[in-house]
């Protein structure tokens, strides 16, 4: 990310084929160091392509991905139990909304985790 970063920064500001050059020189606008092998590997990678062609391969590729977690499987009543089941559905929604307006209503002080912002403590 840090070479890809001042990468697309050229492309944005007009420069539709960035060297290795312009980007240890938006690097070093920041203070940042440039990794070479990983400037001359972007650059090889990057060669004969369009930015925006290559960015609308990677949305397409990240649309297909199906997400994980959060998802909850349920099984099936047996059809002697299905009135049962129904309550106890009903019950399992309220619950989950009641869990979900506590969520609405916490402090977002902290929404980054306990040490805050990306694990920095302030």
């Amino acid at each position: 990310m840090k070479v890809i970063a001042p990468y697309m920064l050229a492309v944005l500001g007009g420069n539709t084929s960035p060297t290795a050059d312009d980007v240890k020189k938006i690097l070093g606008s920041v203070g940042a160091e440039a990794d070479n092998d990983r400037i001359k590997l972007l650059l090889s990678q990057m060669k004969d392509k369009d930015i925006n062609e290559v960015v609308a391969s990677g949305r397409e590729k990240l649309a297909s991905v199906v997400p994980s977690g959060g998802a909850v499987a349920g099984v099936a009543p047996a059809a002697g139990n299905a009135g049962a089941a129904d309550t106890a559905s009903a019950e399992q929604k309220k619950e989950g909304k009641v869990e979900d307006e506590e969520e609405e209503d916490g402090d977002l002080g902290d929404i980054f985790g306990e040490c805050g912002l990306f694990g920095y403590d302030y």
